[in-house]
C-alpha cells in the first residue's frame, strides 16, 4: 500500500513537471482561444451557477464561465498553470477562485456544483475511471457535467501516437489521454449515473502556423507533453530528427490551404437524480 501510494505521488509530481514546461497559457491563446466559451456555452454556464473547471490549466473555459456570470472554481494540479490563470483572469476583469487539486482526488463535497466543466484537461488524468467518479460525484444531481476532449483520430490525437514510440512507457494503470474523445469511453466512464448525454464531434481550425516546421517548433517551445518527449530524448540526435520529421510531416497530413483541422469531442451530461 505504502509503494503504491509512493508511486502514485511520484506519477503526480512527474506531470505537475510536465505540464509547468514551456507555456501552456500560449497555446490556449493563440491555437484554441475559442474551445473554452465553446464549451460554457454548450454547458449552459452563467448568472447563478456554481461552477468547477477541473484540470482548468489558465483557465481557457474558468475565465468565460466567470465572465458568464457564473460562480467559478478553476482547479488543476500545476501550481504554475494557476498562478498564469490568476494574471489573465485579472487582466479580463474575471473573479474566480484558483486552487490546486487532483482530479482524481478532488477535495469538494458531493454535488457542490452546478455544473462541472473540463476542457481538454481531465483526459490526461491518467486513471480515467477515477477521474470521471470525481466529475460526477462533485456534481449535484441534476447539474450538468461538460467536456471537450481531443479524438483519438484527431490531430492532437495522432500527434500524441506520433510522440510515443519516442516517449518513456508510461506509469502502471495510465490510460491514452485521446480516449476520452471516443464516445463510447466516455460512456461508458460515466455510465448510468448521467442521463442527457449528447455528444458531438466538432473541430476547431487552426491557422496560427505559416507551415508545418512552424507548428513543429511552436510546440517543441510551448507545450509541456511534446517538450517532455523530446528531453527524454535529447541525447540522441538522430532520434530527435526523426521525431522533427514525424511531427512535421504530420502537420503537412493535416493541413489545407494553410490550414489545419483538429477535432474534439464535445460532451454534456446530467447528472442523475
Amino acid at each position: 500500500m505504502i509503494e503504491s501510494m509512493e508511486r502514485d505521488r511520484a506519477v503526480k509530481a512527474g506531470h505537475r513537471q510536465m505540464w509547468a514546461l514551456g507555456s501552456y497559457a500560449v497555446v490556449a491563446a493563440e491555437v484554441i482561444p475559442e474551445l473554452g466559451a465553446t464549451l460554457v456555452r454548450a454547458a449552459g454556464a452563467g448568472p447563478g451557477d456554481r461552477v468547477l473547471d477541473v484540470a482548468a490549466g489558465t483557465g481557457n473555459a474558468a475565465i468565460p464561465a466567470a465572465l458568464a456570470g457564473a460562480s467559478v472554481v478553476a482547479s488543476d494540479l500545476t501550481p504554475e498553470l494557476l498562478e498564469t490563470g490568476r494574471a489573465l483572469a485579472a487582466e479580463r476583469g474575471a473573479r474566480l477562485d484558483w486552487q490546486q487539486a487532483d482530479a482524481e482526488a478532488l477535495p469538494y463535497a458531493d454535488g457542490e456544483f452546478d455544473r462541472v466543466l473540463s476542457c481538454v484537461g481531465v483526459m490526461f488524468a491518467p486513471r480515467h475511471q477515477a477521474a470521471a467518479d470525481e466529475l460526477v460525484r462533485v456534481c449535484r444531481p441534476g447539474g450538468t457535467i461538460g467536456l471537450i476532449n481531443w479524438t483519438p483520430e484527431g490531430f492532437i490525437g495522432q500527434m500524441f501516437a506520433t510522440m510515443k514510440p519516442y516517449a518513456p512507457p508510461p506509469p502502471p494503470g495510465a490510460q491514452p489521454p485521446p480516449l476520452w474523445g471516443s464516445e463510447d469511453h466516455v460512456r461508458a466512464l460515466l455510465g448510468d449515473r448521467v442521463t442527457d448525454v449528447v455528444t458531438r464531434r466538432q473541430a476547431v481550425m487552426v491557422d496560427r502556423f505559416a507551415n508545418p516546421e512552424e507548428f513543429r517548433d511552436f510546440f517543441k517551445a510551448h507545450y509541456g507533453p511534446t517538450i517532455a518527449v523530446y528531453r527524454a530524448i535529447a541525447g540522441e540526435p538522430e532520434r530527435v530528427a526523426a521525431l522533427d520529421q514525424d511531427l512535421a510531416d504530420l502537420a503537412r497530413r493535416h493541413s489545407e490551404a494553410g490550414r489545419m483541422r483538429w477535432e474534439y469531442l464535445l460532451v454534456t451530461a446530467r447528472r442523475a437524480a
